[in-house]
């Protein structure tokens, strides 16, 4: 799986010229005229003619009003038949009106003022996305159907609150570009694609819980270990630690417990830059197929593997003198 690294837009009004510092942000906040959603918007927005759930009636079941710098969407609590909701680039603070639409499918909130993803129970949520809001805690998402949730580029220092009992069927987790420093807090032992780039993580924690994680991306952090992979994580194939702090090559030793793993990235950290640096990577993850997107040669293969027998022959070697060293003492 490819990593889409999604870069949020600036609004240009928060650099205006001239104004004073510490007050742009309060000054834009009072410019915000109200614009509340009212029905002729949703008339205009409103599409896909369905059959109600109980098939006596027909409903639209799909409403977009992205990019219409709305506020309030108080006035949604009636349309209780919305399967498709797209609410994305206004100016919402609140979804708690959406508690109500407990027919939803999908969700998309994106590039809005939103402090909190929380919601009550949507019975058939399947994917929400609340991307480049003001998020700052991964509570209040307790959906038993969701499958894709992405709260990337929001202010979340650290995970908590995602129940595996009530997320078990949650396969996607996306949080790039938050605050995170620790893995800690992930306990969902159905998740397979796990997005954490650009966070401050220096930490890898609570990782042995994810067992069947398959893709795992950790580009742009702060890792200088690779400590915290374990046998857990058998079905790891992919990562990608592209732009971290390791210094040391043979800090790869440590994913020698990852059965599956077939690829993963190292460019842009200061051991890339360290000569026979593919070499090493080959001899210590002999099963590894690309590294950096660039598959191993056959030449790779067959010298990485005369390296180590060689290496194993001295290491047996100066085993061997040292217990007969032993013994003579």
């Amino acid at each position: 799986m490819s990593e889409d690294e999604h870069v949020s837009d600036v609004d240009g009004g928060e650099e205006e010229a001239g104004a004073e510092e510490g007050g742009e942000e309060m000054g834009e906040e009072e410019a915000v005229a109200e614009k509340p959603l009212n029905e002729e918007i949703v008339a205009e927005c409103l599409s896909l003619l369905c059959k109600t759930g109980d098939g006596l009636s027909h409903a639209y079941v799909r409403l977009d009003i992205h990019e219409r710098e709305i506020t309030d969407i108080t006035m949604l609590e009636k349309f209780i038949h919305l399967r498709y909701v797209d609410i994305t680039k206004n100016l919402i603070k609140d979804i708690s009106p959406l508690n109500s639409l407990t027919q939803m499918l999908l969700l998309r909130a994106d590039f809005n003022n939103l402090p909190s993803a929380s919601l009550e129970s949507q019975p058939y949520l399947q994917v929400a996305s609340f991307a480049n809001n003001k998020i700052s805690s991964t509570e209040g998402v307790n959906h038993p159907l969701l499958e894709q949730l992405s709260l990337n580029y929001n202010v979340i220092p650290s995970i908590s609150g995602l129940d595996p009992g009530i997320l078990s069927r949650l396969h996607t987790l996306e949080l790039r570009g938050n605050k995170l420093t620790t893995t800690s807090g992930l306990n969902l032992p159905n998740l397979k694609n796990l997005f954490l780039a650009q966070n401050l993580i220096k930490k890898l924690e609570d990782l042995e819980r994810l067992v069947q994680l398959t893709t795992l991306h950790l580009r742009e952090n702060q890792l200088e270990s690779l400590e915290g992979f374990s046998e857990a994580n058998a079905k790891l194939q992919y990562i990608n630690l592209r732009g971290n702090n390791l210094t040391d090559v043979k800090e790869v030793n440590k994913l020698k417990c990852l059965p599956l793993l077939r690829a993963i990235s190292l460019n842009e950290n200061p051991c890339s830059e360290e000569d026979d640096y593919r070499q090493e990577v080959l001899i210590s993850l002999r099963r590894l197929e690309r590294l950096d997107k660039d598959e191993f040669t056959e030449e790779e293969r067959h010298e990485a593997e005369e390296i180590a027998e060689q290496r194993k022959e001295e290491e047996a070697k100066t085993q061997g003198e040292t217990e007969e060293v032993e013994d003579e003492a």
